[in-house]
């Protein structure tokens, strides 16, 4: 492990990896899941993780959620939601990622900005150029050394969430509104290939975990 941890660090000066990790995907891809499976197994190898959730992650952001996913707000204006959004991020990166990953904490997040571009963008039709300048005031620029982007059909994902009973003011949308956030998530993916990793989201949690594991081991060859 020691050795591990010490190419790790090489690394990470070489590659600025700062251990920010995050899991996109369209309802019912199954990414909360394997966050939670992925933060699991690093820590089982010696790695301290922190698991959080956008939106939410803090105090202020759950409130900024429950807003956001209430079924009663169906008319919520897009450019409302969108400030939504970045309200919840700015305070989730002051208060929670940045100063974990300044102690050296691998931070892994159910979801960040490429749900913005997606849901937002692609689904809602907010200009991309809007979307990045109010990006560059919340985040600073600051982005996911690795994404993992869980693909699967907008029908098989709406339907697992159906059995789940999960219920919430995007998965009222119609489904060219879930077609046009995957298009938009496969087009982030194509443009960023070396942050951006599809995973096939078929299969078992286990199957679909292990998928996750060999794209770490490419990260970090010598293997965890």
């Amino acid at each position: 492990m020691r050795g591990i941890k010490r190419e790790i660090k090489k690394k990470t000066v070489k590659r600025k990896f700062r251990g920010f990790i995050s899991f996109e995907g369209i309802e019912g891809s199954g990414k909360s899941t394997q966050a939670k499976l992925l933060a699991q197994y690093l820590r089982r190898n010696g790695y301290s993780v922190l698991t959080t959730e956008e939106p939410g992650g803090t105090e202020i952001g759950h409130k900024i959620r429950t807003i956001l996913l209430d079924t009663a707000h169906k008319h919520m204006s897009p450019l409302t939601e969108l400030l939504l959004y970045n309200a919840s991020r700015a305070q989730h990166i002051k208060e929670v990622i940045e100063p974990a990953l300044a102690k050296g904490i691998i931070v892994i997040t159910d979801r960040f900005f490429d749900s913005t571009v997606a849901y937002q963008g692609y689904g809602r039709g907010i200009n991309p150029a809007l979307i990045k300048a109010i990006d560059r005031v919340s985040t600073h620029h600051l982005k996911p050394d690795i994404t993992f982007l869980l693909d699967l059909n907008v029908e098989e994902g709406l339907k697992r969430n159906r059995g789940a009973r999960k219920k919430d003011r995007f998965e009222a949308e119609d489904i060219e509104f879930h077609k046009k956030v995957r298009r938009g998530y496969m087009k982030i993916a194509r443009e960023e290939p070396d942050r951006v990793r599809v995973i096939n989201a078929y299969g078992s949690r286990q199957t679909v975990h292990e998928r996750i594991k060999e794209e770490i081991k490419k990260i970090w060859p010598s293997g965890i």
